[in-house]
C-alpha cells in the first residue's frame, strides 16, 4: 500500500519532559517526510529543554538532564525544523492531542512564525481507537505482525506509527487513501486551537470547550463576561489557544 498524497506528509514523534501543553518541552523529536513520488527523508534531535526532566518522565523515555545538556535547544532548530515541514500534511500516534499542541507551542516560544492550521492532520491512534482500541505496540503487533523494539524511543515511535497506517489501509476497505479524508477521520471534533480548548458550532464559530462558558461563543462570552478575556490571558492556558482568543477578541473590535 502506498500513500495517496496531494502533499508530502510529515509522520513525527515528540519525547518530553512531561505531558502538560502548556508547560512542558520537547527532549527528542523525529520525523519521516513521505514525498509525493513515495522517497523518504528523515529529521532527528535531541533538544536539550532548558529545563529538568523529572526522573520518572525520564525512566519512560531513557532520556536524561545529563544526556542533553550540551544539546541544541528547540528555538536553535526551530527554523531548520519549519524549513523541513513546509507545505506539508503532519501525522502522528495521538498527535492530534499531544504532539501537534505542543510542537504549536515550542514555535511560538522560538518565535518561529508558522501557520499550523493550513495543514492535514493524520492521528493514527484515533484511527487505531475507532477500529481496535489499543495502544501503540498493541497496533504494531495487530496490524504489522512485529514486535515494537524500543519502544518510547521518538525514533521507533514514529516509524512503526507510520507503518502502522499504511497497514490500516490495507485492512481496511472503507478507509479511504486520502489525506483529506483520514484527516477528518482522525477527528473527533472539530477544533478551533489545539488543545481542544476551543472547538466550532455548527455555524462555525469559536465555542468555549471548558468550564462554566462550555458550550457558549467566544466572541458572547467577551460581551457577556469582560474579565474573562483577562483570566485566560493570565491563566495556565497554551499560547495557542490565547492566541486564538485574541484573534476573537480583535475581530469583534473591527466589526464594531
Amino acid at each position: 500500500m502506498k500513500l495517496n498524497l496531494k502533499n508530502p506528509i510529515v509522520f513525527l514523534d515528540l519525547e518530553t519532559t512531561g505531558i502538560n501543553v502548556a508547560t512542558d518541552r520537547i527532549v527528542e523529536l523525529a520525523a519521516i517526510k513521505i514525498n509525493l513520488d513515495g522517497s523518504e527523508e528523515t529529521q532527528k534531535f535531541r533538544i536539550n529543554p532548558e529545563v529538568h526532566i523529572p526522573k520518572k518522565t525520564s525512566e519512560i523515555h531513557g532520556i536524561y538532564d545529563e544526556d542533553v545538556k550540551d544539546c541544541p535547544t528547540f528555538k536553535e532548530v526551530a527554523k531548520k525544523f519549519a524549513r523541513f515541514i513546509e507545505g506539508c500534511d503532519l501525522g502522528g500516534y495521538n498527535s492530534n492531542k499531544f504532539d501537534i499542541p505542543l510542537l504549536a507551542e515550542e514555535f511560538m516560544r522560538a518565535d518561529v512564525d508558522i501557520d499550523m492550521k493550513k495543514r492535514k492532520f493524520i492521528d493514527v491512534q484515533t484511527i487505531f481507537h475507532k477500529k481496535e482500541k489499543r495502544t501503540l505496540e498493541a497496533a504494531y503487533q495487530f496490524y504489522c505482525n512485529k514486535e515494537l523494539k524500543d519502544a518510547h524511543s521518538a525514533e521507533a515511535d514514529t516509524r512503526a506509527t507510520y507503518e502502522v497506517l499504511l497497514a490500516q489501509l490495507d485492512r481496511y476497505p472503507d478507509l479511504k487513501n486520502d489525506i483529506d479524508y483520514l484527516s477528518e477521520y482522525s477527528a473527533h471534533t472539530k477544533h478551533a486551537d489545539f488543545a481542544g480548548r476551543l472547538v466550532f458550532d455548527g455555524d462555525g464559530d469559536e465555542c468555549i470547550n471548558f468550564g462554566k462558558h462550555k458550550g457558549r461563543k467566544v466572541k458572547d462570552v467577551l460581551v457577556t463576561d469582560p474579565g474573562y478575556y483577562g483570566w485566560i490571558m493570565q491563566g495556565d492556558f497554551p499560547l495557542y489557544t490565547k492566541k486564538v482568543f485574541t484573534t476573537i477578541k480583535l475581530r469583534g473590535f473591527n466589526n464594531k
